[in-house]
């Protein structure tokens, strides 16, 4: 049987969509008959045919602007934004290490970036009175690494708080508001980091994995999640099938967050 997301010629905005689970989120939605716009600070040259792209910094107020005018000109409104960009460029050591330029990088991209664009496109969807949007967090929002990720969790936590917020007020308006909190995931960021470490370990890739999982307390299931496991679980979410889902959070992590 095939189950049908329904989602043939709706219209999406996937922030971050060039790579890992952005990447993924914009195949598995096009895959789905989506008509996709996405963002990147730079264009790749390997695209997907019919994906709308757009370099622009969404960590900026001005880059935000750029792409809520680009989605309007380019797909006349929109009915599903999918904020997945987010990362961490902190350097390690502490709270200490952590000025205030590192604490404002961290908020413009993980939290401002998902605050601006919803404010430039949401009211849209008010008015069309149906759309979704998706704040991709952090499992690191409950489970943060205080040598690496203070300002990233930080964010994220944020990013859910201000999430939570606006499904209580947009939801009754037509506008779901979903948080989908991944753990580790094998990204290409993620394999470069566990190659790293297998390096300055002596050890091999699977060597490296090994020693981000422990870090994390280990993940039940023995291996991180897949970008695509991660896409699959939002192209549902998104769906007119996950019509009574709102205001609530996703946890897609292997098992790795060790409480209730």
């Amino acid at each position: 049987m095939h189950f049908d997301l329904q989602l043939n010629g709706r219209r999406a905005l996937v922030t971050g969509g060039t790579k890992g689970v952005g990447a993924a989120v914009v195949k598995a939605l096009h895959d789905a008959g989506v008509r996709v716009v996405t963002t990147a600070r730079e264009v790749p040259q390997k695209r997907i045919p019919d994906v709308h792209y757009i370099a622009a910094d969404v960590a900026t107020a001005k880059g935000c602007t750029t792409v809520a005018e680009e989605v309007f000109q380019h797909l006349g409104g929109v009915d599903m934004v999918i904020n997945v960009v987010g990362g961490s460029t902190a350097p390690g050591g502490g709270f200490a290490k952590l000025d205030d330029d590192v604490w404002q990088r961290e908020l413009d991209l993980n939290l401002m970036s998902a605050v601006r664009i919803d404010r430039a496109l949401l009211p849209s969807m008010i008015e069309q009175g149906s759309g979704v949007t998706v704040h991709v967090t952090s499992i690191q929002r409950e489970l943060p690494l205080p040598e690496s990720t203070t300002a990233y969790a930080a964010a994220k936590a944020a990013l859910s708080t201000y999430s939570k917020s606006l499904s209580k007020e947009v939801t009754p308006k037509g506008v779901r508001v979903v948080r989908v909190s991944p753990g580790w995931v094998e990204t290409e960021a993620a394999v470069a980091l566990a190659e790293r470490l297998a390096e300055s370990a002596g050890t091999d890739y699977q060597g490296g994995k090994q020693i981000v999982m422990n870090a994390l307390g280990g993940i039940p299931l023995g291996r991180p999640t897949k970008p695509a496991e991660v896409a699959d679980l939002i192209a549902f979410l998104v769906s007119p099938r996950a019509g009574a889902i709102t205001g609530t959070e996703f946890v897609i992590d292997g098992g790795t967050i060790p409480t209730v």
